[in-house]
Order: C-alpha cells, then structure tokens, then sequence
C-alpha cells in the first residue's frame, strides 16, 4: 500500500478512504472491546470499517471513526453518517492531531508506564491462534504470543504506530 500523503490539514477524505482494504472474511467476527493510529492497520489487519472521517481546521485534528460494520450499511450521505457513528454501542475513535509528527516538542504517553493509564485496545476474536497466524502472515509483530507468558490465551501485537513500540493491541 501506498503511504498517503497527509496536508497541514491532515488527508483528504479520499486518501482516508484509500488508507483502508476491503474487510476480509476472516475478521467477520472479531469485536472491539477498548482505543491507536494506522487505518490501514485497523482496516486491513483487523477488520474494521471506516465509517466517518471529520476535520477540526480551526483545532487542527481529524478523527476517524472505525467500526465492524458491513460496508453496504454505512450511509452514503455524510449528515446520515455522523449520526450512524454517534448512535452506535461501539466506535472506535483514531484521532490525528495535524503535523504533530514533525513536531519535536510533541509527546505521546502509552500508558504502561507511571503514570498507569489506558495502555492497549482489546479485540475479542473466535480463534485466537487464527487470528495470530493471519496477523503473522500479514506482516504484524508480536509483544506476546498466545502460548507465551502465563496468560495463554493472549496475544499482543505491537502496533504500526513507529513512534512508540510499547503500544500494543490484544487479541483475545
């Protein structure tokens, strides 16, 4: 995939919509259980829809609302949209805040670390060692393995978000 190139104003609709793959089949029943930054991670690797995306120009952010859902039910009318994302029991929230990733006094704190905070998102899925061999197959790395430590039905995947490697997802 392509990177996209992101404006001071952060993407386009389109190149938001072109940062996420088709949904594969295989993630039809996984299920967001908690919240990161890569669409082309949350699309292709887990699944997800995007269902909105929306600009803050004078607060310089964009959030982008992800969800399972099937492609066929999301509105096409952006109004229909917004509500749609607003009335769900589950979204997924990523937020880009614009040209922070050149600003060098700019700080992201995981979670896992003192302060204690939020620190992973939870995916629940049907068959956990099938869901790690087709993240391995598609090029995601591992914080923990199913089989490793003393939770054995656990996995971590490191997220593509390069600026921290202690963030991670579960698969459960």
């Amino acid at each position: 995939m392509a990177e996209p190139q992101s404006t001071s104003s952060g993407l386009t609709d389109e190149a938001a919509l072109n940062c996420c793959s088709n949904v594969d089949p295989n993630t039809k029943d996984f299920l967001l259980q908690q919240t990161i930054k890569s669409l082309d991670f949350h699309t292709r690797v887990l699944g997800m829809m995007l269902l909105q995306k929306l600009d803050f120009p004078t607060m310089k952010f964009s959030p982008y609302f992800l969800a399972y859902e099937d492609k066929n039910d999301i509105p096409k009318h952006k109004d229909e949209k917004v509500g749609r994302v607003f009335s769900r029991k589950a979204t997924l929230e990523l937020t880009y805040n614009w040209n922070t990733e050149d600003d060098e006094t700019q700080s992201y704190h995981s979670g896992n670390s003192d302060p204690r905070g939020f620190g992973h998102t939870g995916i629940a899925v049907p068959d956990v060692h099938g869901a790690c061999k087709r993240s391995k197959e598609l090029g995601v790395k591992f914080v923990k393995k199913p089989d490793d430590g003393k939770m054995k039905v656990l996995a971590y995947t490191q997220d593509p978000d390069v600026l921290n490697p202690n963030k991670k997802a579960t698969i459960i």
